[in-house]
């Protein structure tokens, strides 16, 4: 089954007199289990073509259904309420609460989404902590870790909902090639475990060895075979 479906996407932002295309009738589909690549130089449309599948910006024009939802039409109060339930983020700054430790990272997302915390949000957080090999690591603030340890926090955040598509911005880019090495069989094994869609934006040639298929973007155009294998 297809979990992210966009078909024609256009982005356009208005510049003074200009219009700036940052994503130009992008199509691309993603299944369960899958595993994208995004590959493409800086202000090739990565970040946007993330931004509109995960519901954080909405497409000039196109169709964006993910998990059978079309939010192409949602408004900001729909769009919101359709991330907290189906989309996992995990950024290359990785946008940790600094003040809160590790678990309690985790449990955020629980309040967020209107849950009553309790017992079984804290034995998913710690589960799901220990299982990113940082069981010992519960009550550590994110100034206390390493930072493949601060991104495996942000992973496990990501699928603190069980979310059916999880986006990766440059998930490896502040971390050295070793750690981003680990970070990403990590990421590959969680993704596969758990038959959850990914798409990871990368610049590095040297992660695409970790998806199932890599799509190029260029001047917000997609490659060819990012239609998938099944179409």
């Amino acid at each position: 089954m297809t979990v992210l479906d966009m078909r024609d996407v256009r982005k356009v932002y208005r510049s003074g007199d200009a219009d700036i295309v940052a994503l130009d009738h992008a199509t691309v589909q993603v299944e369960h289990g899958e595993i994208v690549a995004l590959l493409g130089p800086s202000g090739s449309g990565k970040t946007t073509l993330l931004s509109i599948a995960g519901g954080l910006l909405t497409p000039t024009e196109g169709a964006v259904v993910v998990g059978g939802h079309d939010i192409s039409e949602y408004d900001a109060k729909q769009l919101t309420e359709f991330r907290r339930e189906n989309v996992g983020f995990v950024f290359q700054s990785v946008n940790l609460v600094p003040f809160l430790t590790a678990e309690e990272n985790l449990l955020v997302v629980d309040e967020l989404g209107g849950g009553k915390g309790g017992k079984a949000a804290i034995t998913r957080a710690r589960q799901l902590l220990d299982e990113l090999g940082l069981g010992h690591r519960l009550k550590n603030l994110p100034g206390q870790l390493s930072g493949g340890e601060r991104q495996r926090v942000a992973i496990g955040r990501a699928l603190f909902n069980n979310p059916k598509l999880v986006l990766f911005d440059e998930p490896t880019s502040a971390l050295d090639t070793k750690i981003g090495a680990q970070v990403m069989e990590l990421i590959q094994s969680e993704m596969k475990a758990r038959d959850t869609a990914a798409i990871i934006v990368t610049h590095d040639t040297r992660m695409t060895t970790y998806a199932d298929r890599t799509v190029h973007i260029v001047d917000g155009r997609l490659d060819a075979d990012a239609v998938g294998a099944d179409h």
